[in-house]
């Protein structure tokens, strides 16, 4: 069972956020679900299924990451390799680089990741980081 069922995310404009998180989240593993008018849906078995949303109102503003609200979704990655393609898938559907994919020793000498930000202030991260060998 997935510990969070679904995430809702509004974004500034639909059209454009099909085409900057579809390739990630299919990359991601995610399966298209449903579209209409309101919203933009993608699956991954039982795991949380993603929302993207169209605003209420048509003055909404983006998300300015460090103010009250979103900070990031990270989603764990099986390999370093694996971080730098979805990276660039990312780059590739429009997100704009935040970091580098590297390795960040300050959270432990494993971490490898990469951060992107699309147009409305929504990020994620790509991360890998495996257990300490015993």
């Amino acid at each position: 069972m997935a510990l969070v069922d679904h995430l809702g995310i509004t974004v500034a404009d639909l059209a454009k956020g099909r085409a900057q998180f579809h390739p990630v989240l299919t990359a991601l593993g995610y399966e298209f679900g449903t579209e209409d008018e309101g919203g933009i849906s993608w699956h991954h078995g039982d795991d949380t299924e993603i929302i993207i949303f169209a605003p209420l109102d048509d003055d909404a503003e983006p998300h300015v990451h460090g103010r009250v609200g979103w900070q990031h979704l990270a989603f764990a990655i099986d390999s370093p390799e694996e971080v730098d393609r979805l990276h660039t898938v990312a780059v590739d559907a429009g997100w704009t680089v935040v970091r580098e994919p590297k390795l960040f020793p300050r959270f432990s000498e494993r971490y490898y990741a990469s951060f992107v930000e699309d147009d409305n202030g929504i990020r994620f991260e790509f991360m890998y980081n495996p257990p300490r060998e015993s």
